[in-house]
């Protein structure tokens, strides 16, 4: 069963994702979106540790997010498309959030933002 977990952006007092993957292993990471054809709006990809990414393969475009190893974002990469590669940012980032296409700038979620990491589906997650 995959772990499902609640992501928010503590800055802005807003859920990124209420139903986001947790990717750990050297295979949940390799596969990552891969084989999916998109994202609905709550679904994510929580892939750690890891401080580079590409979209080689994907069918659609997502939001980006580097994190440092407190979930503070240190990058964003807004619509990523398909067939590209990220930055490698191994001394910034320990992990990267995957969410739907728009949705850091639909939440304004911005570099500096301090994000949240919690473990089930909680809709009420913002504290």
């Amino acid at each position: 069963m995959t772990k499902l977990l609640t992501v928010v952006n503590e800055t802005r007092g807003v859920i990124l994702g209420d139903r986001v993957q947790e990717a750990a292993s050297f295979w949940t990471r390799a596969k990552g979106l891969l084989g999916r054809s998109g994202l609905k709006e709550g679904e994510g990809l929580l892939l750690y540790p890891c401080w580079a990414i590409h979209s080689y393969g994907m069918k659609f475009e997502f939001d980006a997010l580097y994190l440092d190893r407190q979930y503070k974002v240190v990058h964003i990469i807004d619509r990523m498309p398909p067939n590209r590669r990220g930055p490698s940012l191994r001394k910034k980032a320990f992990a990267v959030l995957e969410l739907p296409a728009g949705t850091a700038a639909a939440t304004a979620t911005a570099i500096g933002h301090q994000l949240a990491v919690r473990q089930g589906t909680n809709p009420s997650a913002p504290e």
